[in-house]
């Protein structure tokens, strides 16, 4: 027998997550390992015909305070945290008849579930679990001695290491749980605290906590030579962590990355309004429209930039049909991010192998709040999420000529994905389709050119001998600072612009508007993506 090994006679069972406890405990049993547990996990336990201790039987006392005290116990805590070989420690256990909890097994009241459903606070407060974390810090701390258990996923790690060890558990063991012990109270206490700052509308706590789960280890990160995984915060935000992988090989970490950037932007499009189609590549989208149905949209948002679409990642706001699954899967596509898809569309992406199909079961609302968090050396930076939308802002009209109805719709809609696109951002657009788009340049003249020879590009690939910028309009993510990045689209065919305004060059800006014939209206919102 390894000397690292510890024996397991008693266990305390106190879960709320009740998967797979009964079949646990009766393994545990069957080895002789006596069972103490509390509450409705001590009456699933009796009512599977186990022999089990009420925790109050142990303490004395009874569960009280509509179970708010049950564990806080000398007897319980004192069972986790008595350190087997030292004879003071013996001595006091011995003494006030406190025995060795050598197995404990704790999953926490769904505070993460609670608030994400929006529950009242009172409820949320209610589901805030004190007795449990203290247990589960208590053993991963007595580690030594302790084997502690908060996720139903290792009941059978630590059957398999009692079966290979005659009723013990390695230090091996032992220490990997009292990792994943520590972290997972680390997690609940972060959603807590931060659900209690957005509860107080705190914008800059003190301490600003960050918790979660291991959805997916990688291969490897943005680089191979970058280790990677992917973890889940609990929100529950349709998107790629929510959702459902029909089909294809796994995700790697640009995958999601893009993906997200992707689902993110055709969330910005009401799918009452019409059929949205985003395709991203490298985090920028290359091509974006709305048209009556996804297979109209997709061929608009492709003409925008085919090249770059080519191993891109094609977003939607509606349910995958067959008529655009057909059409998607003619180009080789990386990822196909849908809110739902039909059996006849997971049919045809089926025949595409590699292909990742990911189905969220809704939209993400580009409205509600939520933390944008980026790692710095030494720090995070932690914001809001950007939920301001076009749809809500008041524009106002600068220049002497006012847009035309089509003009204002293409406006909004221009603007609606600069929002997504790398700063400095511009984007062309007609007729509800991007035509050209400028992301990430140092000099906003030059996102303007960029964008322009892109639409001259996908112009000529379409065999068209005029730019798809002629008669356009373009977008700015934020205020020209001089006339150049203004008459560098005017020059490129635009006839009217939307930016947030706010420069202090802005009536030099507006009097080049008004010389070159163009219409412009100022947002008030500026939208930075870096």
């Amino acid at each position: 027998m390894p000397t690292d090994t510890k024996s397991v006679a008693r266990a305390l069972l106190s879960v709320s997550d009740k998967t797979g406890i009964v079949a646990f405990a009766e393994k545990l049993h069957a080895r002789g390992i006596t069972l103490v547990s509390t509450g409705g996990t001590h009456r699933i336990l009796v009512e599977a015909g186990l022999p089990v201790l009420e925790v109050s039987e142990v303490t004395g006392f009874p569960e009280m305070m509509d179970g708010r005290v049950k564990t806080l116990h000398p007897k319980v805590h004192g069972g986790l945290l008595g350190i087997r070989a030292n004879p003071e420690h013996q001595a006091a256990m011995f003494a006030h008849g406190i025995e060795a909890i050598d197995l404990l097994v704790v999953n926490l009241y769904p505070f993460e579930a609670t608030a994400a459903a929006g529950k009242p606070y009172d409820d949320c407060v209610e589901n805030i679990d004190i007795g449990g974390p203290a247990m589960i810090r208590a053993a991963a701390k007595n580690h030594q001695d302790v084997t502690v258990v908060v996720d139903a996923a290792d009941y059978e790690a630590v059957l398999a290491d009692l079966d290979a060890h005659d009723g013990h558990t390695t230090r091996t063991l032992r220490r990997r749980l009292a990792q994943k012990a520590y972290a997972r109270t680390a997690a609940y206490d972060a959603a807590i605290s931060n659900w209690l700052a957005g509860e107080l509308v705190i914008d800059a706590p003190d301490y600003r906590a960050l918790g979660g789960a291991l959805a997916q280890e990688m291969r490897y990160g943005e680089n191979p030579h970058q280790k990677a995984a992917f973890y889940t915060d609990g929100s529950h935000r349709p998107g790629v962590a929510t959702a459902r992988q029909i089909q294809g090989k796994q995700l790697s970490f640009n995958n999601i990355n893009d993906t997200d950037a992707a689902f993110e932007c055709v969330g910005e499009f009401d799918p009452a309004a019409g059929a949205a189609i985003v395709i991203v590549k490298h985090a920028n989208p290359c091509g974006v429209a709305q048209d009556e149905s996804l297979c109209a949209a997709y061929e608009k948002a492709l003409a925008c930039d085919p090249v770059s679409a080519f191993g891109g990642i094609v977003a939607m706001n509606r349910p995958l049909d067959a008529q655009a699954a057909a059409r998607i899967v003619e180009i080789f596509t990386e990822v196909i991010i849908a809110p739902d898809a039909d059996e006849e569309a997971m049919a045809i992406i089926a025949a595409k192998k590699n292909l990742r199909l990911l189905l969220t079961g809704g939209m993400p609302d580009p409205r509600a709040p939520g933390l944008a968090i980026r790692s710095v050396a030494g720090g995070l930076l932690v914001q809001g999420r950007d939920a301001a939308m076009v749809d809500d802002m008041d524009l106002k009209v600068v220049t002497k000529r006012a847009p035309d109805v089509r003009e204002m719709a293409d406006l909004r809609f221009a603007f609606r994905v600069a929002k997504h696109v790398k700063s400095n951002a511009i984007v062309y657009a007609r007729d509800g389709a991007t035509v050209g788009i400028g992301a990430g340049q140092m000099s906003r003249v030059d996102s303007s050119r960029i964008a322009a020879w892109k639409a001259g590009e996908a112009a000529r690939a379409q065999g068209l001998s005029e730019s798809l910028a002629k008669g356009s309009v373009v977008a700015s993510d934020a205020f020209f600072p001089f006339a150049d990045g203004l008459l560098a689209a005017a020059e490129a065919g635009a006839v009217a612009v939307i930016q947030p305004g706010g420069s202090m060059r802005d009536e030099e800006v507006i009097a080049a508007a008004d010389e070159a014939g163009l219409a412009m209206v100022f947002t008030g919102h500026r939208h930075f993506r870096h």
